[in-house]
């Protein structure tokens, strides 16, 4: 970068250093970008070489014996065990066949805090998990349904292989931090170091934008999905479906879709847990002289007896008629409000007849209402 050989004096690397910094500085290259970079490249060369501990890892292990956490005492040990194998610039991708071992296996060792030995297989990229919402009405939540579903899956742009870039074609190494993904938090020392801005800590800069997927690396696709719901499913649950999902990579894991219940109100029929409620509307014969009744359950009609002398809101226990849990297999209850109703217009003879029957109420029956 500086344009000096390997054994030059600190006056030579100052020197070269004030001729470039000159010719690169952002003052002298207004709104010029390449000329800012250079300006970093060579500004980060001389802070390097003009510091003498920095030099010596430098010479010693090259680029990679700057980076944070670098043990040199550590590569300096397993070079005593590998024979003696030369480190340095030239030499950082070099193998010791005698000891089948890989200098990048090493780095990638002390970096990631590994005891050593050969690099492992790589890991697949997870995928990414996807949470839709899915109505449902009160009766398809308590018996269970087929629903069609459409989604919109994010999947790896086929274009450019989920690269983000024009044509595929691969990254390349971003200049602010060389491809490690950080930069010095402070140009006097190399202690610190904070992600790097430009690449995201990604290590690497897009070679233009792919036009099918503008440079995300993936497309929508639209699916449509046949899902069964279970029974019993209540507002709020989630259906997992495995591998449903989206992959982050061509190559890389699928994740799974998750289905939120929504459970929309019913007119009539409440829940609460296992157990239902349903308003009832009884005449006025019926709550007096007892009857049996057809009442609507989600599992089909059933008869229910009607004591005499019924009042309105009270409530009758059908058991076992409410939801059903499959895990736990229990199942819960179903409760019938009664609801007395009246006739809207009965005519003349049934005012006598309402008349004749408030004969017939021993007390008030607002006797005890009180606030």
């Amino acid at each position: 970068m500086l344009g000096v050989s390997r054994t030059a004096s600190p006056e030579e690397i100052k020197k070269a250093y004030r001729q470039l910094a000159r010719k690169y500085h952002p003052d002298v290259n207004p709104g010029k970008k390449d000329a800012e970079e250079r300006f970093k490249e060579i500004s980060e060369a001389h802070d390097t070489l003009g510091d003498e501990r920095k030099r010596k890892l430098y010479d010693e292990f090259g680029e990679e014996g700057l980076q944070a956490g670098f043990d040199a005492e550590k590569v300096r040990a397993h070079k005593q065990w590998s024979g003696g194998a030369p480190f340095g610039r030239s030499s950082a991708r070099r193998t010791s066949s005698d000891a089948g071992f890989n200098f990048e296996d090493l780095m990638g060792d002390l970096f990631r805090g590994g005891g050593g030995g050969r690099r492992t297989a790589p890991v697949e990229e997870p995928g990414e998990d996807l949470e839709y919402g899915l109505d449902l009405n009160l009766l398809e939540a308590i018996r269970g349904a087929e629903k069609i579903v459409s989604v919109q899956r994010p999947t790896p742009c086929p274009t450019c292989h989920g690269s983000g870039g024009r044509g595929g074609r691969r990254a390349i190494t971003c200049p602010e931090c060389q491809g490690h993904g950080r930069v010095k938090a402070d140009p006097k020392t190399s202690a610190f170091a904070r992600t790097c801005a430009r690449c995201g800590g990604e290590g690497h800069l897009r070679v233009g934008n792919c036009p099918p997927c503008g440079g995300s690396g993936r497309i929508t696709t639209p699916e449509r999905l046949t899902v069964k719901i279970p029974v019993g499913v209540d507002d709020g649950s989630r259906i997992r479906l495995a591998g449903k999902g989206a992959a982050l990579t061509p190559h890389g894991l699928t994740g799974d879709l998750y289905l939120v219940i929504r459970v929309q109100p019913h007119p009539v029929l409440s829940r609460n847990g296992l157990d239902l409620s349903l308003d009832v509307p009884v005449t006025v014969g019926e709550a007096i002289n007892g009857a049996t009744i057809t009442v609507p359950t989600p599992g089909g009609d059933v008869k229910v007896k009607i004591p005499p002398g019924s009042q309105s809101g009270q409530t009758l226990r059908l058991k076992g008629k409410g939801v059903a849990d499959t895990k736990a297999h229990t199942t819960g209850d179903l409760y019938l409000k009664l609801m007395i109703q009246v006739p809207k217009d009965g005519g003349e003879r049934a005012r006598q007849a309402a008349e004749l029957l408030d004969h017939y109420y021993a007390e008030n029956p607002r006797q005890h209402l009180r606030l």
